[in-house]
């Protein structure tokens, strides 16, 4: 099997498996702190493979902040444009896991195409076929099935447009459709090596999140401090096997792949945490990746 995709099939897992830790061992911490501490922790995790790897590897740290403060006003308004977009979306993700089941947000929180077809469409001339035009409505259906409960055929439309944490999971999903775009822009046009862009995504990440970080501080207690420094590790393995994933298939190969995320994160909610609904939300999640599959195609 190609290197490409065993690596995209294991960010797949890896980032399923996150969603999951997040909702059992880290509930209660507040999302600006957590992301922060969790990025922070990711960065150096992965650092040492950016100085290993990079051209501005023999400047240390010194030589990757002067590349980046001579990369010029577009490359590091793209950087701080995903990070903020990225930020916003993964703190709204929080917290719908944390008022809502993972069974339930993340098959929303999939239809991250939805947004990003109509964006590319406008902004950088997208032309769409209609196979791609069709996995826009089946992502859609996704947050139908995965609204669905015995009632009128109505009921689970009313039960998105009204359920907290569903609204938090689109509006995740539309910001993370805005740093796709962004990621999409520094990778290609802009051409950022991939491993630079991890530490510089994170950080930046950090920083847009620190000052409310610093207004409602996580309380790490000596207990939890194990399970930063493993999460941490965890990100970090997850955005370097994404990275080799795109670095070596097609988009349209490694986004469908790594997005099947949305089963592992529904089959660990439903079998470990017993949350309801499991077999329609475990359809829903399906729905979701079809989608994506087919948008992606």
């Amino acid at each position: 099997m190609d290197a490409g995709l065993l690596s995209a099939i294991g960010a797949a897992v890896v980032w399923g498996t996150y969603i999951f830790v997040l909702k059992r061992s880290f509930a209660g911490y507040p999302p600006a702190g957590l992301t922060v501490l969790i990025n922070a922790s990711a960065i150096a995790w992965f650092l040492p493979v950016t100085l290993a790897t990079t051209d501005l590897a023999t400047g240390g740290i010194g030589g990757i902040v002067r590349g980046v403060a001579g990369a010029g006003l577009p490359a590091v308004a793209v950087v701080a444009g995903t990070a903020a977009a990225t930020a916003a979306a993964f703190v709204l993700f929080l917290r719908a896991i944390d008022e809502g089941d993972v069974s339930y947000v993340t098959p929303i929180n999939k239809v991250v195409p939805m947004f990003v077809l109509p964006l590319e469409v406008l902004l950088l001339g997208e032309v769409l076929a209609p196979i791609q035009v069709a996995g826009v409505v089946v992502a859609t259906a996704a947050v139908y099935v995965a609204n669905y409960e015995p009632g009128g055929l109505l009921a689970p439309l009313t039960s998105a447009v009204h359920s907290r944490p569903a609204q938090l999971a689109l509006v995740s999903a539309a910001c993370y459709a805005v740093a796709d775009l962004g990621r999409r822009v520094a990778l290609q046009e802009l051409a950022i090596q991939g491993t630079l862009w991890v530490p510089l995504l994170l950080a930046g990440v950090a920083l847009v999140l620190l000052p409310s970080a610093l207004r409602n501080p996580a309380s790490v207690t000596r207990r939890d401090a194990p399970k930063f420094l493993a999460v941490g590790a965890l990100v970090a393995l997850g955005e370097h096997l994404t990275t080799v994933a795109f670095a070596a298939l097609p988009a349209s190969v490694a986004s469908p792949v790594i997005n099947t995320q949305a089963i592992v994160a529904v089959v660990l909610g439903g079998v470990i945490l017993g949350e309801r609904y499991f077999r329609v939300r475990l359809v829903a999640a399906l729905l979701a990746v079809a989608g994506v599959g087919m948008i992606a195609l």
